[in-house]
């Protein structure tokens, strides 16, 4: 079997599994995190290497998105002021790249991105930081499942291919 066909095989088991968590359990997992993240897995290399550079930039975007989200709940000043503190939470997201395990600026981007979708969607109060961290947590154990999931089904499909 050629690589791709047991990716599609393996990676829609998969799906089901993954799905069937986030969905069915109660668990609060976003799916869509999940899927985002394993994603990333795979546009970061697709092996061990890969995982570990991938969720380590997915948490550093989780935190600096949370920490921008409290600033702009906390100082107020409308559109423009919050314009402005994300702006500068970009710099600063982007510049963490000079860390070597911060390097996978994609990954980063892709966990600040669900982090601020999460918590502006489902109307967390951004000044209270129980519960920012709270959101921050689910999107987090969201992602590092899904990259998870990615290492599973990358070992699986390779041994499929073979």
């Amino acid at each position: 079997m050629n690589l791709v066909t047991a990716l599609a095989i393996v990676i829609g088991a998969l799906a089901v599994v993954a799905t069937y968590i986030c969905l069915g359990l109660g668990t609060g997992l976003q799916i869509w995190a999940l899927f985002i993240a394993w994603g990333s897995f795979f546009h970061t290399g697709g092996d061990n290497d890969a995982l570990v550079k991938s969720l380590t930039a997915h948490v550093w975007g989780i935190i600096v998105a949370t920490v921008a989200l409290f600033v702009v709940g906390t100082v107020g000043g409308g559109a423009l002021m919050a314009s402005v503190i994300v702006g500068i939470s970009v710099v600063v997201l982007i510049l963490g790249a000079h860390v070597p395990a911060l390097g996978a600026i994609p990954a980063g981007v892709y966990g600040y991105a669900s982090t601020a979708a999460f918590m502006l969607l489902t109307g967390v109060a951004l000044t209270e930081m129980n519960a920012l961290l709270s959101a921050a947590g689910i999107i987090a154990v969201s992602m590092i499942l899904g990259g998870i999931f990615g290492i599973v089904s990358g070992k699986i499909a390779g041994a499929l291919a073979k």
